[in-house]
């Protein structure tokens, strides 16, 4: 039970510009905790609470400072799977087989594919990678497929970021007397499809609690268990040496970035570790994407997310579905450069198709929801739409809308025949992935699966009218109280003098921040705005200034013609303001910035 202490909105902000409750992340619990750190080790007592919000106990935070590899990262065999996956992948690179990886086409899938290619590229083997068009083959390895591979020779075929759920294509590999291992991350069913071994911490029988690893994650620890089956053989000589697996820890830090699995565990490790080895540009590919980019200052997640991500998924999305696995697969620096630059084409052409299908799906939403509360679950589309939807964008479309409407949102693309490829994302509390299991058992859509709160669907457009009902019926009550939960959760107040780079710095240590280890949140009471304006995208850029006449550079993005930017292009003579802080460069210096998430106005004045 929360206390009346607690219950009390911080700085008595009950609506701010976004409609939200401020409240204190820690409870009672939480603020002893983070005294203790505090009085504990040298950690200043604004990093300790921003510790103790998210889990992290007395007695481990010290550790929990500076992650290593080699405390969180358990032996490889407590996978399910693991040790037959290992001496049958060491023992065809004894025997010289040709292996085929079979990725997937988004960045995990690619940089899976690539950090299997160049295992098997340090050691001599004939191997190639493949990855399915988006479009024409769908997710995962089909018969057609392994018939490809076959026909040049595959003795092993290895699936990363795919193959627990394609019973088909696997059961036509073993007609054909082809071996088959998966290594994936993905939900699936008790029973999985033919392989010689299935590696996936989210299978059932598998005991690890390594569920929250991406599938790059998976592959780097089954590069370590083959390499240690190699070594247990004797494979390894003065002149045959085994690859150093650490410096390709960038690749998996990005992956574990763009793939948003909670950054806890290892895989917090994984994204520390990854950073630091990402600033020695070994990976020729990250290098050449970094340049097309634009990147400067120091790497931090938010490059891999944002920045690279995008890029290499622009691939996938729009244009040749295997270039973001040559890019980061390659060691030559001519065919990096000439690959980034192809991908940097594509995701600017991805930008401004989004932008065009965004601005119709917005408008859509905002017919349908009227001057009402509107539907529990948008369902936006290009029926009624004169110009076609790309199906490799609909998952960026319905993201947008569910952050701008707050409420669950799909977004399909139907060809000319009525067939719709679609994608959903969800809000805490409606489970967007059970709803649409059930409509494929109910026959409203051709097929669909996800998780909780992204989903994929294909659907008859004949159908549409039903599944909008359906998702209405099912997940009304959920969207409704899901959406009523509306709160900002805050670490502690600062001001625009105490926000150093100092601090910042000890923030970022207490990070990498993300899925399941959300960035701090800071209140920022009472302070003035001077020189705003609209910047870019709809951004807002101003100056907060604090009662002592210190300065601090902010920005609010892509709120411009929301109710958070009104209030800040014309606020009042103070605001209170939460949001993030963040670090850039400018002619060489560093300096913090706040990233505005919401304001509010005083309940008090003066």
């Amino acid at each position: 039970m929360l206390t009346g202490e607690t219950e009390r909105a911080f700085l008595d902000v009950e609506r701010s510009a976004l409609g939200k409750v401020w409240r204190e992340r820690l409870d009672q619990h939480g603020r002893n905790t983070a005294l203790a750190i505090a009085q504990t080790t040298d950690i200043p007592e604004l990093v300790a609470r921003v510790l103790a919000g998210r889990g992290v106990g007395a007695d481990e935070a010290q550790a929990f400072m500076s992650p290593a590899i080699r405390d969180l990262m358990p032996d490889p065999s407590v996978l399910t799977d693991m040790d037959a996956a290992a001496a049958r992948i060491a023992d065809a690179i004894r025997k010289g087989e040709r292996i085929a990886v079979f990725g997937d086409y988004d960045v995990d899938g690619a940089v899976s594919g690539a950090l299997f290619a160049r295992y098997l590229a340090h050691h001599g083997i004939d191997h190639e990678i493949y990855i399915p068009d988006r479009i024409f083959e769908g997710y995962g390895p089909s018969p057609a497929a392994i018939d490809e591979l076959a026909g040049r020779g595959a003795d092993l075929i290895v699936t990363v970021d795919c193959g627990a759920t394609s019973f088909e294509a696997l059961e036509h590999a073993r007609s054909k007397g082809i071996d088959v291992i998966v290594l994936d991350h993905h939900l699936m069913d008790d029973a999985g499809p033919p392989a010689i071994a299935l590696v996936n911490p989210n299978r059932h029988d598998d005991l690890s609690g390594l569920g929250y690893l991406c599938a790059a994650g998976v592959v780097f620890m089954t590069l370590v268990a083959v390499t240690r089956e190699l070594r247990k053989a004797g494979w390894y000589t003065k002149e045959r040496t085994p690859p150093d697996l650490l410096t390709w820890l960038d690749l998996v830090a990005l992956a574990t970035i763009c793939d948003v699995v909670p950054l806890k565990g290892l895989n917090r490790a994984f994204v520390v570790k990854g950073l630091v080895a990402m600033h020695g540009r070994g990976n020729h590919g990250l290098a050449a994407l970094s340049e097309t980019a634009r990147m400067d200052g120091p790497l931090r997640p938010y490059h891999l997310g944002f920045l690279l991500g995008p890029r290499i998924n622009a691939g996938g999305r729009i244009g040749n579905a295997g270039l973001g696995a040559r890019l980061l697969a390659t060691e030559d620096d001519h065919e990096a450069a000439e690959i980034a630059a192809q991908l940097e084409q594509l995701n600017r052409a991805r930008q401004a198709e989004e932008a065009r299908m965004l601005e119709e799906a917005i408008a859509e939403a905002d017919a349908e929801i009227g001057a009402g509360e509107g539907p529990s679950v948008l369902v936006a589309n290009n029926v009624s739409g004169d110009r076609a939807w790309h199906p490799g964008i609909v998952g960026l479309i319905a993201s947008r809308l569910k952050d701008r409407f707050r409420r669950p949102a799909f977004a399909i693309a139907f060809d000319p025949l009525g067939r719709g490829t679609g994608s959903g994302r969800s809000i805490p509390g409606a489970d967007i992935g059970s709803a649409v299991r059930q409509a494929v058992a109910e026959g409203l859509l051709i097929k669909g699966g996800g998780h909780a709160m992204a989903a994929g669907i294909t659907v008859d457009r004949a159908r549409l009218a039903d599944l909008r009902a359906f998702f209405e019926e099912t997940l009304g009550e959920a969207v409704a109280t899901g959406r009523q939960d509306n709160v900002l959760k805050l670490d502690g107040a600062l001001t625009a003098r105490s926000a150093t780079l100092p601090l910042y710095e000890m923030l970022e240590r207490a990070g990498p921040y993300g899925q399941g280890h959300s960035a701090p949140v800071f209140a920022f009471p009472a302070h003035s705005l001077r020189n705003t304006r609209i910047v870019g995208d709809h951004h807002v850029s101003t100056q907060i200034r604090s009662g002592d006449g210190a300065s601090l550079k902010a920005i609010a993005f892509r709120c411009a013609d929301t109710e958070l930017g009104h209030l800040l292009l014309d606020p009042p003579p103070t605001l209170h303001l939460a949001g993030t802080i963040d670090a850039d460069s400018w002619q060489g210096a560093r300096r913090v910035q706040l990233r505005i998430l919401d304001a509010a106005k005083p309940a008090r004045v003066g």
